[in-house]
């Protein structure tokens, strides 16, 4: 592990995964590699509930994390591998908890995951108990819909990295000032070509809401599919 994001989600996590990966700091780990993958939701599932963190395995063949759940837990992964280099990225606050509120918060429990869908798919389940109990009810204390104490902890933790992290190994960094302070921080030459900018909000709504769509029309679908399975079989008796 050569770099690890401090920042919170909706701070251009995504963006930042593939100016890292375009750097040569790739594969990097994000909630994307997490979120509909059996064994490492399982992983951060564990974590959530207290139990010791293999993070050699956990980021095997990374060179990179940013986003959640990383982000939260990024001490003790900077602890397991002291010679990363922090990034922490920055928005502004106000702008950072409109866009979270209106994207990654509507993740939250049975908001896309029904509660019938996390009683029969083990995953789901766990990766919203691990989203809720490290993000929503931990990091932010289940006072995200309070937006105050929400902006509060957000540039409470930006102080934080900063009498944590030594300061030669971190970078506050917002992907608004492109590649410069990025490329001069990690010892790299600049790309000719436009610093990425991936994963904006109205993108991220969309797919949020035809996952809502699917996961409501997914009882029909069964029951439809039931049945013309039983009409298959009735007519093959």
């Amino acid at each position: 592990m050569k770099v690890i994001g401090s920042g919170f989600g909706r701070t251009g996590t995504m963006s930042m995964k593939a100016a890292l990966e375009q750097l040569g700091f790739g594969p990097c780990y994000h909630m994307d590699e997490v979120a509909l993958n059996k064994e490492r939701t399982e992983a951060w599932y564990h974590i959530s509930q207290g139990k010791p963190a293999n993070w050699q395995k956990i980021f095997q063949n990374y060179e990179s994390a940013v986003d959640f759940p990383a982000s939260v837990l990024y001490k003790e992964i900077l602890a397991a591998f002291p010679e990363a280099k922090v990034v922490h990225t920055v928005r502004e606050p106000e702008k950072w908890y409109a866009s979270t509120m209106d994207t990654i918060y509507l993740t939250v429990g049975s908001n896309v995951f029904p509660k019938w869908v996390q009683r029969m798919v083990k995953m789901f389940g766990q990766w919203v108990t691990m989203s809720d109990t490290l993000i929503w009810n931990g990091l932010f204390e289940g006072q995200f819909e309070n937006r105050q104490r929400a902006i509060e902890i957000f540039n409470e933790r930006t102080e934080e990295v900063k009498r944590t992290v030594p300061a030669d190994q971190l970078l506050v960094f917002s992907v608004k000032e492109g590649w410069e302070p990025l490329c001069q921080f990690l010892g790299v030459p600049v790309p000719d070509t436009p610093f990425p900018h991936v994963n904006d909000k109205k993108t991220m709504r969309r797919q949020l809401q035809a996952a809502r769509i699917i996961l409501r029309l997914a009882p029909a679908l069964l029951v439809g599919i039931i049945f013309a399975i039983g009409i298959v079989i009735t007519g093959l008796i």
